[in-house]
Order: C-alpha cells, then sequence, then structure tokens
C-alpha cells in the first residue's frame, strides 16, 4: 500500500496526464484548469499538513486537503457529465479523489479524539 503523501501526489499527476488529453476549447480549459489547480492543491497541502507545528495547524491543514479534495470532485463531476470519451478514467479519478477524502477525514476524527482526550 503506497502512504498517503505518494498517494496524492500520484492524483494530481494523474489529473494532469488526463486533463492533457482533452479537447482544448474556452469550456473545457475553464474546468481543467480548475481541476489542475485543485488536484494539486491536495497533494501539496497533505505535504504542508506533515509539518504542522501543532494538533490544530495539523487538523486545519488536513481541512484544506479535504477543501480541495471536494472540489476536485466536483469538476471531476462535471467533466463526467459533458465528456462523450474518456468518461471511464475520469470515474477512476473520482473514485481514487473519494478515498483520499476518506483517509483525510478519518484522520481528521482521529487526532480530534486524541485532542479531547
Amino acid at each position: 500500500m503506497r502512504n498517503l503523501k505518494d498517494r496524492t501526489k500520484q492524483f494530481a499527476v494523474d489529473c494532469w496526464k488526463f486533463c492533457a488529453q482533452l479537447p482544448h476549447s474556452r469550456e473545457y480549459n475553464a474546468y481543467v484548469n480548475q481541476l489542475i489547480r485543485s488536484s494539486s492543491s491536495v497533494g501539496a497541502n497533505y505535504r504542508a499538513a506533515q509539518r504542522a507545528k501543532s494538533n490544530a495547524d495539523f487538523i486545519n491543514k488536513l481541512k484544506i486537503v479535504e477543501e480541495e479534495a471536494d472540489e476536485s470532485m466536483y469538476f471531476l463531476e462535471i467533466l463526467i457529465e459533458v465528456l462523450d470519451n474518456d468518461v471511464e478514467k475520469a470515474k477512476i479519478l473520482h473514485a481514487e479523489c473519494n478515498e483520499i477524502i476518506s483517509i483525510i477525514v478519518s484522520a481528521i476524527n482521529t487526532t480530534k479524539r486524541k485532542i479531547n482526550k
């Protein structure tokens, strides 16, 4: 099993590769740019969370990861709706993003329980 640092980085790379194959038009570019930004932010903010100064800082940074991953899911859902092809790759990315969110939410909840002990 890959660690989450590698997994979030790979998610950004996979989103970039997926976006590079999409048509170039004003409409697609708006969503592609947002997906590239949010998917790369998932990994960048996860790395930042690993250097948190406190449990509260760690939770705050993980909440940003959760938000960025959720935003990535949103743009993937839009692309799934409008794409004529490559829907399967978008669905695979969506599923991976959903798993990342689940892991992040679990880490947030575990850390909150530790704080409240």
